[in-house]
């Protein structure tokens, strides 16, 4: 690091547990954030401003007005403009001397996969179960660590699921893919706009801790946030023996 880095990162360097070689690391990383709304916002800004040095940040989705009231990324003249855009642009401004990518449409298929093999971690600031169960597939090839987040109404949940792991469980096994509903969108069930934040906030915290490998992440546990009531929960998850993304049969069978 040079000695403007140094003053930039001196907060994160003063932390023992991260230090100059944990700055480093988060310097050499390369991260891939799906989504720019209201998760992949704070996540994006967070990740940014502590230096994680190459992001690629894809949205296919446009800002509308709807999306100020808690997408933070985003601004009044960023209305109709892409997401990826226009996050990158405030990522950007905040720290410029990161290498950031836009993607501006949704990633699928093999564009999908290529991004995430690439990356050293992946978050999921999506609002759809078919792309987090896609991310979730491709993270599992490729044996990648995720980091999981979602909220609606007044309610949060977030986790990681360390897919380089043979013992971790992963999204299929918390959440089936014939056992969801498709019709809980922020845009039909609204969401309290700090929540996003929080949740946000969380995950891009995660995700710095898997990176610099320290402290003990939320590997194996479902954190759930009321916020309502402000109350906290943990949830602890196991693997599914017989989950068809992350079982030993089928880790073995994506392996040969």
């Amino acid at each position: 690091m040079n000695d403007h880095q140094l003053l930039r990162y001196s907060r994160h360097i003063l932390l023992p547990q991260i230090g100059v070689e944990g700055q480093e690391k988060l310097l050499a990383s390369r991260a891939l954030i799906v989504g720019a709304g209201g998760l992949g916002s704070p996540v994006a800004l967070y990740l940014a401003a502590a230096g994680v040095g190459n992001i690629t940040l894809c949205d296919g989705d446009s800002v509308d007005l709807t999306n100020l009231q808690r997408q933070i990324a985003h601004f009044s003249h960023s209305l109709g403009r892409n997401k990826a855009l226009s996050a990158s642009d405030t990522m950007a401004a905040l720290n410029p001397e990161i290498e950031l990518t836009a993607i501006q449409h949704r990633l699928e298929g093999d564009d999908l996969k290529e991004q995430i093999a690439q990356a050293d971690i992946v978050l999921d600031a999506s609002d759809n179960f078919a792309t987090r169960h896609a991310i979730n597939r491709a993270c599992q090839q490729y044996r990648k660590p995720l980091v999981s987040g979602a909220a609606i109404r007044f309610d949060g949940q977030v986790t990681v699921f360390d897919l380089s792991n043979s013992s971790s469980p992963c999204y299929h096994c918390l959440f089936p893919e014939d056992a969801e509903d498709e019709g809980e969108r922020c845009a039909v069930m609204g969401v309290f706009s700090p929540l996003v934040g929080i949740v946000g906030s969380i995950q891009a915290a995660e995700a710095l801790k898997c990176l610099t490998g320290i402290g003990q992440t939320l590997q194996g546990r479902l954190l759930l946030i009321d916020g309502l009531t402000m109350e906290w929960r943990q949830i602890k998850l196991k693997k599914d023996p017989d989950c068809p993304v992350c079982s030993d049969a089928q880790r073995k069978k994506s392996d040969s």
